[in-house]
């Protein structure tokens, strides 16, 4: 299934007006369908494909098992018997003969994989770029892989490769109205509750998507996917998270834990943990969120206009938060096949934790967001949830999602309860009450909700924008 996606293709498709080589990094989660969109672009466009993946790391490998997996698939692209190349010099020398005249794409998947056993790796690859691979005109080098922030280091901010990449994918989850259409015709006859209930868990991840049974309800897709032996998501994250992190860096994986609660600031992360707030234990949150594990909230400081000077981390991706706060603490029940439970709404916090959930889905769909708070146009300057410290010259705030622009703010309240009254009202008044609003800014208000709303909330003429979450669904 390929749904979606039409804006990195369109990217992808204007390298292939330019008259010289074009080198790309494509960065993702696992699972995203960062291959697929490469390969769906080669499809679309009918151009020659050769795609070579580094092996999965396992305790026995060598880089003599890359080098001879590299020229395995290379010789089976070609149709010729590769002999195993003596190193990476000689492989990509090997692959440079077999790129034709003509629109062609090469697919280097997995590359941090490929190069792991090799610390000249990058180096080689600069060489062969710059002396072989970038002579050819119409072709166009992908570089890809699970492991962000090897790409990171390696290439993106490596002196050697500045000024060669010509375009940076980041492939993200994909928006909720695309999610919808991985359940065909199916998707109209669900509620909209138990669509939220899914995406709650999966996001917009398309191979979760695509595991996902609309003939089901959501609590049997969930319970099947998460709490049953042998459903993928009862050990997914061991794999997503080993993708990215070496055997014994556990640093990063307390972060998630701490995190799977609330968000949090650096500082108060590190107190938790009872580690030191310094360079590496920052190096550990940069890690996380190029990986796409957590997202860095700070935006502008609405009482000085200035960029944030507290920045607090939260994890954006639901199915990680799902898992670290329910599948894991009872993953050895779930393994025996003994963990039994009648209904979901019997797991501790669940209403809670929903609501997190889809304030995280909300927020990983701003651009939509936007457009149907008709804002679409906006020069908005800071998006981002805002948390005013308690201090004993007033009470403290915190506002789901702060919009920005020079002149007016926009107060945003993402609430997902079976039934909103109108004590949300009270609830967001007292929010901006406690929010220092400068000289001539204009200060708005907006609902967005996932439930039956009270007629007495759109009555009492408090918010200027509602917006049901039905509508960010079919955006």
């Amino acid at each position: 299934m390929f749904y979606g996606r039409e804006d990195l293709l369109g990217q992808l498709g204007d390298l292939l007006k330019k008259r010289t080589a074009s080198l790309v990094t494509c960065r993702g989660r696992r699972r995203i369908g960062k291959s697929t969109l490469v390969e769906e672009f080669a499809r679309r466009n009918r151009l020659k494909f050769l795609k070579l993946e580094g092996l999965s790391p396992r305790e026995s490998d060598t880089n003599a098992k890359q080098l001879a997996a590299f020229c395995r698939q290379l010789g089976e692209l070609t149709g010729r018997q590769e002999k195993t190349a003596a190193n990476w010099f000689d492989a990509f020398a090997r692959l440079d003969a077999a790129i034709s005249d003509g629109p062609t794409v090469v697919f280097l998947d997995e590359i941090s994989w490929m190069g792991k056993y090799d610390p000249d790796f990058p180096g080689e690859l600069k060489y062969a770029w710059d002396n072989r691979f970038k002579k050819h005109d119409r072709l166009i080098m992908v570089i890809c892989g699970s492991v962000s922030t090897w790409i990171t280091r390696n290439i993106l901010k490596n002196k050697g490769f500045v000024g060669r990449p010509s375009l940076n994918l980041v492939v993200g989850e994909l928006p909720l109205s695309d999610c919808l259409k991985f359940w065909g015709r199916k998707a109209s006859r669900i509620a909209d509750a138990e669509i939220f209930d899914i995406l709650s868990v999966v996001g917009g991840v398309p191979k979760y998507l695509e595991l996902v049974d609309p003939s089901e309800s959501a609590e049997t897709n969930i319970r099947k996917l998460c709490f049953t032996p042998g459903g993928l998501l009862t050990e997914e994250f061991h794999d997503i998270f080993d993708d990215v992190f070496d055997a014994g860096r556990t640093l990063e994986r307390r972060i998630l834990v701490s995190l799977a609660e609330s968000a949090k600031g650096g500082a108060e992360i590190a107190s938790q943990l009872g580690v030191d707030n310094n360079g590496h234990f920052q190096d550990s949150l940069d890690a996380l969120e190029i990986a796409g594990f957590v997202a860095r909230d700070g935006g502008l400081n609405p009482e000085t206009g200035r960029a944030a000077r507290l920045v607090r981390y939260r994890i954006c991706d639901n199915y990680t938060r799902f898992f670290l706060k329910y599948v894991e603490p009872v993953a050895d029940s779930i393994r025996k096949g003994l963990f039994r439970f009648t209904s979901l709404s019997q797991l501790a916090g669940w209403n809670t934790v929903l609501g997190l959930q889809f304030e995280c889905l909300v927020l990983n769909n701003l651009p939509a967001l936007l457009k149907r708070m008709g804002l679409g146009n906006v020069l908005i300057l800071s998006a981002s949830p805002y948390r005013k410290r308690v201090h004993a010259r007033g009470e403290g705030c915190q506002i789901d999602l702060l919009l920005m622009s020079s002149r007016t703010w926009w107060v945003v309240e993402i609430k997902r309860r079976r039934e909103i009254d109108a004590e949300i009202v009270d609830e967001v008044s007292r929010k901006i009450e406690n929010l220092k609003v400068r000289p001539g800014v204009s200060v708005r208000t907006a609902l967005v909700y996932c439930g039956t709303l009270s007629p007495a909330v759109p009555a009492e003429g408090f918010f200027d924008i509602l917006t049901d979450a039905h509508d960010l669904l079919r955006a």
